[in-house]
């Protein structure tokens, strides 16, 4: 059952709020992304408090909406579709190739990031909800969830930042 959508925001908001603290990286050393040079996006924020609200819907190859399922390209579609109105589309490399790179320090909630996960160029997309923190739906573990770009799995295979915004 899915909850109403002011529900889950008031529930995305808390959320937030609750994991605001820093975490230490493996290396005992705390990563930060500064945002001075690029404001917070009002549109951006909309991308997050949707995107925490699919929290744990699950995994399918190809998935494009949340009652079936969702990858990560279909994820970032569905949610970028129902929160702006921005039609985007195709695999996390189409995504990429829309995007306008961003230098990751100057990462904002909303933006994307991309990986290198199956040997391949921008082969897995997330969403950056700020904190170092993004959401995606990886097919490991098989649900919507949130990690951190300082997780050793991730720093290790990250290759670029993008907005949609601007």
């Amino acid at each position: 059952m899915r909850l109403p959508f002011r529900f889950s925001t008031f529930l995305s908001i808390l959320l937030l709020a609750a994991c605001s603290a820093p975490v230490q990286r493996s290396s005992d050393s705390t990563e930060t992304i500064t945002q001075a040079s690029r404001p917070v996006s009002e549109k951006g924020n909309e991308v997050v408090l949707y995107a925490l609200g699919l929290i744990d819907t699950g995994y399918r190859f190809g998935g494009k909406n949340p009652d079936a399922g969702l990858d990560c390209s279909g994820m970032v579609s569905y949610i970028y579709s129902r929160a702006t109105g921005l039609q985007v589309q195709g695999s996390a490399a189409d995504i990429a190739r829309r995007g306008r790179p961003i230098p990751r320090s100057e990462l904002r909630p909303g933006d994307l990031v991309f990986f290198n996960t199956l040997n391949r160029s921008f082969s897995h997309v997330g969403i950056y909800i700020g904190e170092t923190r993004f959401i995606h739906a990886p097919s490991s573990n098989g649900k919507v969830r949130i990690d951190r770009l300082s997780d050793v799995y991730y720093a290790q295979r990250f290759e670029a930042a993008r907005t949609l915004f601007d």
